[in-house]
């Protein structure tokens, strides 16, 4: 899932404990909040409160589960440009503990790929042994192009991966010979090493693309709002546990919704 926002900021929170995007649970999912522009800002269940500059990202593996709340960072009137993307996982990682990590622009760099087309690394591999900086359970790429008026630029999925999905959110351009306006994807076909290599082409105002690879997991999805299993049994399970208290089964041991109430050896 890819969710593109753009909203203009109501302001800072003052109280730490409040966030426009309040407390609420996942699990069964890697989830990827990047954000173009803003402050990002964030609490969750593991005790973790962070903001964070832009463009720069925040990865969750929620593994059995976490609550989080987000949002609240950045002045008012300013805007709060950026993507939130759910990775499913494979069934035997679905319960795993879950793992949190900021990452600011310096560990996210663009890099000129082509005369006027640059790059931007989220996840999976790059050139010369690099790696992106949010690591999934599965096998991804995620990649921000951004290409000026006229700009082509060439890319390669990595071996292994065998689905593209290419989403065009700002400009017009072309991928691999198809047109894709503002607000459109091409679904393209990696399972042959022919179809692995092609083109980006921006229009005249230039383009913007996000680019997600991976592989099939070939396993039953059972999805309900924030919560993704294999079966419905799972997905009662879980609300049952959100509804009796019990979840997140892994969880710091002080209220986690009032930073007050954070152990001060921990601060």
């Amino acid at each position: 899932m890819c969710d593109h926002f753009a909203l203009p900021s109501k302001g800072v929170e003052e109280d730490p404990d409040s966030f426009p995007v309040d407390w609420h649970p996942h699990r069964g999912m890697d989830i990827l909040s990047y954000m173009k522009s803003g402050v990002g800002r964030h609490g969750d269940s593991m005790g973790n409160r962070e903001t964070y500059a832009t463009p720069g990202m925040q990865w969750i593996s929620c593994g059995s589960g976490i609550e989080h709340a987000e949002s609240g960072g950045t002045p008012a009137g300013e805007m709060v440009k950026g993507f939130q993307i759910w990775v499913n996982v494979p069934a035997a990682r679905k319960m795993d503990d879950p793992s949190y990590g900021t990452e600011p622009p310096e560990a996210i760099p663009q890099e000129e790929i082509a005369p006027g087309a640059y790059a931007r690394l989220l996840s999976g591999p790059w050139k010369n042994g690099r790696e992106g900086a949010m690591k999934t359970q599965t096998a991804t790429q995620m990649v921000d192009f951004e290409l000026d008026a006229g700009a082509v630029a060439e890319h390669s999925v990595p071996l292994g991966m065998d689905t593209v999905v290419i989403y065009c959110y700002e400009g017009d351009g072309q991928v691999a010979g198809q047109q894709v306006p503002t607000g459109t994807v091409a679904v393209l076909d990696a399972t042959s090493d022919e179809a692995r290599g092609f083109a980006f082409t921006a229009g005249g105002e230039g383009a913007a693309f996000m680019l997600f690879a991976g592989k099939k997991l070939q396993e039953p999805i059972a999805w309900h709002g924030p919560i993704v299993m294999n079966t419905e049994a799972q997905i009662r399970e879980t609300f049952a546990e959100i509804r009796s208290g019990s979840f997140p089964p892994v969880r710091v041991p002080w209220d986690y919704k009032r930073i007050a109430t954070k152990p001060r050896d921990d601060l």
